[in-house]
């Protein structure tokens, strides 16, 4: 699985100071289990190192100036990222990971100067990472930093197996019954997400219109990519924890039931991690065989050795 990332996170030397911001957990966690592919549109202009950039507003309008000598690099700067762009889709990247308060990179927060040297404003996105997100909307992407936030950090690796997942089934498997099992599979990760958006999912996988199989695919698809982006909540996902203890609460123990029901109680409260509730649950399915909990990808969304769920932070 590919995602595209900004190659100072990597440890390339490419900042301007010729320096690199390698971030550990990227490098020693996400390598694991993503391939990078490295994007920098200022090293690909300039030399390394070299004066830095920023964004400077002038007439309502951000320019792209160089610091010490105030050289306009817009026009360079916004072809190059254009250019760069267009290789998210070459590549079927499925994520992206910004370099945070960047000039280019950074997806918001960014310096912003007045071009009567005013005191500057925390309040601009990076023009690569603008223009990335202006074509691909949906795309998962997160900031470097951000990620330090478990509750984001969660939301965003489990988009990013989704909107694989997705792709992949469009790709390789599109068929109406396919589109049933796999919207079958998402129900209680879309359900954590929206309960509107699992209800109009639910209509277009029912195609009460009787549209053609091309023009289905495409409205489920932008739904889906809309719905995973929205993030989760720790009482939304406690609603989902129970309705999966009602798949077996009739057959188990009245000690088991408490045990259960302690646990969720004990998540919502922020007590212990969703980890140790859905290990419980998993259990009870497997005992039981409920093969259509066994499918449910909220249960089990990503590598579990990536350990999201571990942390009672992840959740808000």
């Amino acid at each position: 699985m590919k995602i595209g990332i900004s190659s100072c996170l990597l440890g390339t030397m490419c900042r301007y100071d010729g320096g690199h911001s390698k971030d550990k957990f990227i490098l020693n966690e996400l390598g694991k289990y993503f391939d990078f592919k490295p994007f920098c549109p200022e090293k690909i202009i300039f030399a390394t190192p070299r004066e830095a950039i920023r964004l400077v507003k002038k007439d309502e309008k951000i320019k792209v100036k160089t610091s010490n000598t105030n050289i306009d690099v817009t026009s360079k700067v916004k072809n190059i990222s254009e250019e760069l762009v267009s290789q998210i889709e070459e590549d079927e990247l499925c994520g992206f990971i910004f370099k945070s308060k960047s000039p280019t990179c950074g997806m918001q927060r960014v310096k912003v100067y007045k071009e009567n040297k005013g005191v500057p404003e925390n309040s601009e996105v990076g023009i690569f990472a603008g223009e990335v997100k202006d074509k691909y909307p949906l795309l998962p992407t997160e900031e470097e930093g951000r990620l330090g936030d478990a509750w984001l950090r969660e939301n965003f690796l489990m988009q990013i197996f989704a909107y694989k997942n997705i792709f992949e089934f469009l790709k390789y498997e599109a068929s109406f019954k396919k589109l049933v099992d796999f919207h079958t599979s998402y129900k209680y990760l879309i359900y954590s997400k929206s309960h509107i958006s699992y209800k109009k999912l639910g209509n277009i996988v029912a195609n009460h219109k009787k549209l053609n199989l091309k023009e289905v695919l495409e409205k489920y698809k932008l739904c889906f990519l809309e719905t995973i982006y929205k993030k989760g909540s720790i009482l939304k996902t406690y609603n989902i924890l129970l309705h999966i203890f009602g798949y077996f609460k009739k057959h188990i123990s009245k000690d088991e039931k408490k045990e259960i029901l302690d646990s969720v109680e004990e998540f919502k409260q922020g007590i212990i991690p969703l980890i140790a509730v859905v290990k419980i649950l998993n259990l009870y399915v497997t005992r039981f065989d409920i093969k259509y909990l066994k499918i449910q990808k909220f249960l089990n969304p990503y590598p579990k050795e990536l350990a999201l769920r571990s942390t009672i932070k992840a959740y808000k």
